[in-house]
């Protein structure tokens, strides 16, 4: 669980990084495009053919990384579910070990929520599993929509986002949002709803 809120967090602040860098490349190429292309060589239909900006477009592809990774932990969270509910004690007792480091300990909830949250997420895994992935497939889905610059990704991209938090409250509990790693994804959420409303000026049809 901590491996996979870490990887996926360090994922998300290397595409914020990189979207950045991007969209000045993308500026600068802007820049030299509109100096170097004449109307002359643009047929009309060509000329008034919007483009898929930048931004938007590195957007997308993490979307369709980010999704693709998540999807994967989804996938293997589900059929280890037995194994973790199985092995709770041990790993509650390594997380009391002093051996523990302690950003380690704060990226957990306390030992009495990650026992109800183990429980349930085992008993619940059928469908936590099946709306995670009908999240990440309707990301992906309205990322395709928003590269073909229709509005109604956006919208669908907020819920696909925001659907995962449900699940996790209605089938877990509020307990769940405990610990750093949870802080993080949230902020990560956040900013790429943030990243993308910037970009939804773009969205014309």
């Amino acid at each position: 669980m901590i491996h996979r809120g870490k990887v996926t967090a360090c994922f998300y602040l290397f595409g914020f990084v990189f979207f950045l860098e991007l969209c000045n490349l993308s500026k600068t190429k802007t820049i030299m495009s509109d100096q170097t292309i004449t109307n002359d060589s643009l047929s009309s239909s060509e000329f008034n053919k919007p483009l898929l900006p930048g931004g938007l477009n590195v957007l997308t592809i993490l979307t369709f990384i980010g999704s693709g990774i998540q999807l994967l932990f989804s996938v293997f969270g589900f059929f280890n579910a037995e194994k973790s509910y199985r092995e709770k004690d041990k790993v509650m007792a390594q997380m009391n070990s002093a051996e523990m480091p302690g950003w380690a300990k704060s990226m957990m909830p306390s030992m009495e929520n990650y026992e109800e949250m183990i429980t349930k997420s085992y008993e619940n895994r059928l469908p936590i599993f099946i709306l995670s992935v009908v999240a990440l497939v309707l990301c992906i889905y309205v990322a395709m929509q928003m590269r073909s610059l229709k509005k109604q990704g956006y919208l669908f991209y907020v819920i696909g986002q925001v659907l995962p938090f449900a699940t996790s409250a209605l089938f877990i509990g509020t307990f769940a949002f405990a610990g750093t790693a949870f802080v993080v994804m949230t902020g990560l959420t956040i900013l790429f709803i943030l990243l993308y409303t910037m970009q939804r000026k773009h969205l014309i049809y």
